[in-house]
């Protein structure tokens, strides 16, 4: 019997967010398990927070996770790892993507983006940083960041088993195919 797993992927609107939970989402329906997953949006069309959360397991009742359930947090973004912290399990596992996109309140000068985000989550949990971004540019695509962080978190969930290059092969455009097997790959070798 599998135990549920819950994964929280937070972002800001624009970075994939949806498309990484899609392809997870997939791979685990394809291996048999049961999926549910949920998504908020927010203002993300905007460059506002955006949540999905997805379970999975033998038998999952319901896609929420509650505050202090998530057995992993990927944050595409750095402050929207602080944000959502409270919803990781205390003995579960952080990856934040070493990335900034300032809100509109950081833009117009009202408020500064805060610093020390990141050692201040390292001092509460289990947590692993990667530069996705610089990632994707080596790779010639900076679209591809969602893919590198997707290739992460399989690794760290030990989902490695399942054949991903087929699952991107069904969910993406064909045109981005490619880029986005290497992205996965990338991900997955950065832990």
């Amino acid at each position: 019997m599998v135990e549920t797993k819950s994964i929280l992927l937070v972002g800001v609107g624009g970075q994939g967010t949806i498309l990484a939970s899609k392809i997870l989402s997939t791979g685990l329906i394809e291996s048999g398990y049961d999926v549910k997953m949920s998504e908020i949006h927010g203002m993300s069309q905007r460059g506002g927070s955006v949540t999905t959360q997805i379970r999975y397991g033998d038998k999952v009742n319901s896609p929420i996770i509650g505050k202090g359930e998530a057995n992993i947090l990927v944050s595409f973004e750095v402050m929207e790892a602080l944000r959502r912290i409270e919803y990781l399990d205390p003995n579960g596992k952080m990856v934040i993507n070493n990335y900034r996109i300032p809100s509109a309140p950081i833009l117009t000068g009202k408020s500064e983006y805060p610093e020390g985000v990141i050692e201040r989550i390292k001092d509460k949990v289990d947590t692993t940083i990667l530069n996705a971004a610089d990632m994707a540019e080596e790779l010639g695509n900076p679209k591809v960041m969602n893919v590198v962080l997707l290739g992460a978190l399989i690794k760290a969930m030990g989902l490695t088993d399942i054949n991903w290059e087929e699952i991107i092969k069904e969910t993406v455009k064909e045109r981005f195919i490619d880029i986005n097997i290497k992205a996965l790959n990338m991900g997955m070798e950065s832990l």
